[in-house]
């Protein structure tokens, strides 16, 4: 868990601005993460959420701001880069490999790394989703939306993120996949794992969060303890429709 010293940020965010053409999408956004942590950032549709994390993976060109991880600027770095340092994001949407197995696609997480261990990786993936390894030779196109869900979580995990991003795991989800995927956010969290998380379900990101910000129209506008921030009428009325 993290200690609030400033050693132990690992993602900090500070003055973003992203823009697509003329129209400002993220304006001057702030944030932190730090080791240990599961940070969420929650707010309505077209807020700036899937922005600010594109911004910080590289595939998204950053208009001002800065990005630091692990205490180093990574403005204007690809991806690819960014993934071997140990940056990686799930996107929205999922994206799994249609016509490749579960294996294969686990596999490709592994795509940067040069190391003896991802059979191991694959064992721990499979410990998590049990279900991936019940298919684990099926294509991944084949599986239903929350399968596919939980195999890119799997595919993230199996380049061994040092903060790992999570755009929107339950979006289009059943109510119980979602419940399922929950489970799983938190499952990974207590194994060590640092996330920022992306949610628009904000009672459930805010519940499993340590600390929370809130976006409206490209802006950080309030910022806190998860819990606090839960309990606060204002995000209720504006987010749990109280």
């Amino acid at each position: 868990m993290a200690t609030g010293k400033n050693s132990d940020i690992l993602l900090e965010v500070s003055g973003l601005k992203v823009a697509y053409g003329g129209i400002q999408a993220v304006k001057g956004a702030s944030l932190q993460v730090r080791q240990g942590e599961l940070v969420c950032l929650i707010g309505a549709n077209g807020a700036g959420k899937t922005t600010t994390l594109k911004a910080i993976t590289g595939t998204q060109p950053v208009a001002d701001g800065d990005i630091r991880f692990m205490g180093h600027s990574v403005k204007g770095q690809g991806a690819w880069d960014l993934v071997k340092q140990g940056l990686v994001m799930v996107p929205e949407g999922r994206g799994v490999f249609g016509r490749m197995t579960i294996v294969e696609n686990l596999q490709m997480g592994a795509y940067v790394r040069d190391d003896d261990e991802v059979q191991a990786d694959i064992d721990k993936v499979f410990a998590i989703f049990p279900r991936l390894k019940e298919r684990a030779a099926q294509l991944a196109g084949t599986m239903s939306g929350g399968e596919q869900q939980m195999l890119a979580m799997g595919r993230g995990l199996m380049a061994r993120p040092k903060v790992l991003l999570l755009d929107e795991p339950s979006m289009g989800l059943s109510p119980i996949m979602v419940d399922k995927i929950f489970e799983v956010v938190a499952d990974i969290h207590s194994r060590g794992a640092t996330i920022l998380l992306v949610e628009q379900n904000a009672s459930r990101a805010l519940g499993l969060a340590n600390r929370g910000y809130v976006m409206e129209s490209g802006e950080v506008t309030m910022s806190g303890d998860a819990k606090a921030l839960l309990d606060d009428p204002k995000v209720r009325a504006a987010y749990l429709g109280e």
